[in-house]
């Protein structure tokens, strides 16, 4: 059974752990293999453990007792939306079993109850998940770049506006 809740302190070692092994396999053949392999989940860890007691808003999907995934989010000012999904990561033997969705449906709830209207995230267009936004009713709204290991790479923007495309359905 797979419970999602705010995360705590002691969920951040899960967080670097889950964020590291999903970088690794998403993004195998789109960053260079040796910035993939230099990745640290305990430096991982470490930022997500500051960004918890700076009280930045974070869900975990736990099982078992396991971080199996995480999303972070916060309200922005950005033309995309009024709220930004930063993260959204599950782990490999977790997807395909609705952890990505509970996660990003929590995530539109807690923003919507904190006064956000729309929501947006930043996928890199190469993701081979990307189309799980648009299963999620997200519309591609902007592409752009990021810098990642030195290099540039195309990203995509996915945007719920009204927010309540984002929410479970009652």
């Amino acid at each position: 059974m797979i419970e999602v809740r705010p995360a705590a302190e002691r969920d951040a070692a899960g967080m670097g752990a889950v964020h590291v092994g999903v970088w690794r396999s998403a993004y195998a053949g789109i960053l260079p293999d040796a910035y993939l392999a230099g990745l640290s989940a305990v430096r991982q860890a470490a930022y997500y453990h500051t960004g918890i007691v700076r009280g930045h808003a974070a869900l975990i999907a736990e099982a078992n007792g396991r971080v199996v995934g995480f999303a972070t989010m916060g309200l922005t000012r950005d033309a995309l939306g009024q709220s930004e999904i930063e993260t959204l990561y599950v782990a490999d033997d977790w997807r395909e079993q609705g952890t990505g969705r509970r996660l990003m449906q929590r995530a539109g709830q807690d923003l919507a109850a904190r006064g956000a209207a729309s929501a947006f995230l930043w996928v890199l267009s190469d993701n081979p998940s990307r189309w799980f936004y648009q299963r999620l009713g997200g519309r591609r709204a902007a592409e752009g770049h990021t810098r990642v290991a030195g290099i540039v790479i195309p990203k995509t923007a996915y945007v719920w506006d009204p927010i309540q495309l984002l929410l479970p359905p009652r």
